[in-house]
């Protein structure tokens, strides 16, 4: 038989949880391809891409269902049912589709952004015209960013502080802070507030210092923050300051840091820069939109 549609297996991946045990993707992929009987064939296709089409459709069956409250990220790719998730089964069986994934609020909050700002680009799609190709490849490129984007956080946030400050270096240097590639995290030990240092030039004559801090995605840092930096950038003659957290800043905060030449990063800005620059993620595929060349069939000779 064909693979199923993502949205063909919300019961599947559920029904693998049912027992209350914790399993990994793998784990449930394979359980899910004995119930639906796919055979080697099945499992081998691929996208043009050459991604495997079973594997992508089961990671976006448990990306939705994970949005629903259905199922709970324990560790780091590894999954449990929740409560509700047990109700879904109990209430809903050979009925559990995207429908009724909308009934639940933080499903709906994820589902919307990506709709909205697609609509956004282009008011006639809005008003109910359909997008064109491009629009619509545009949109689900933005998708599945956004996608990754909570991927990546949650993946930075199930790492130790130690990982952040290192992972942090990493980017910068990627994206080229360094014309030598030295950059460092500093030892805890006496380290004056300053967690990694990026040497610009190859004397270090022009440094750029670090403060990466893996705080709540939900937690707002404010101005009482920005102003320690500030003052162990002072304390090592610093006049190039970056402060990163997974978290977001106060008006307050950012207004703070524009007078004190401090350069501010929020989470949502981190994890774009980390697709941007390649940096946690794998490039899948590669897609090349072409238009008609005019000057081609204009040319005369």
């Amino acid at each position: 038989m064909a693979v199923p549609k993502y949205d063909q297996m919300y019961e599947d991946y559920l029904r693998v949880l049912e027992d209350g045990r914790e399993r990994s993707n793998p784990e449930i992929r394979t359980v899910i391809a004995q119930v639906r009987d796919l055979s080697e064939e099945d499992l081998a296709e691929t996208f043009t891409s050459g991604e495997q089409v079973f594997r992508n459709r089961v990671a976006w069956t448990c990306e939705f269902l994970l949005k629903a409250g259905l199922i709970q990220r324990v560790r780091r790719g590894v999954y449990a049912i929740t409560a509700e998730g047990q109700k879904v089964l109990r209430e809903h069986p050979g009925r559990i589709d995207t429908a009724l994934l909308r009934r639940y609020p933080s499903f709906r909050a994820w589902d919307a952004p990506a709709k909205k700002a697609a609509q956004k680009e282009k008011p006639e799609i809005a008003a109910g015209y359909d997008a064109t190709p491009e629009e619509a490849i545009e949109a689900a490129f933005r998708e599945v960013n956004d996608a990754l984007a909570e991927q990546l956080m949650a993946e930075i946030m199930a790492q130790d502080p130690a990982f952040f400050e290192r992972m942090v270096v990493r980017l910068l240097l990627k994206m080229g802070y360094s014309s030598t590639g030295d950059g460092h995290v500093t030892a805890y030990s006496g380290d004056g507030g300053i967690d990694g240092i990026i040497s610009e030039d190859r004397l270090g004559l022009s440094r750029l210092y670090l403060q990466a801090k893996r705080w709540a995605p939900d937690q707002t840092v404010g101005r009482p923050e920005i102003q320690k930096f500030s003052g162990a950038l002072r304390d090592v003659g610093g006049t190039k300051g970056l402060f990163i957290t997974t978290a977001r800043f106060s008006k307050e905060a950012q207004e703070s840091a524009r007078r004190q030449n401090i350069v501010l990063v929020d989470g949502g800005q981190l994890t774009r820069l980390m697709i941007e620059y390649g940096l946690g993620v794998s490039t899948v595929a590669t897609y090349e939109i072409k238009r008609l060349d005019s000057d081609f069939f204009n040319d005369e000779e």
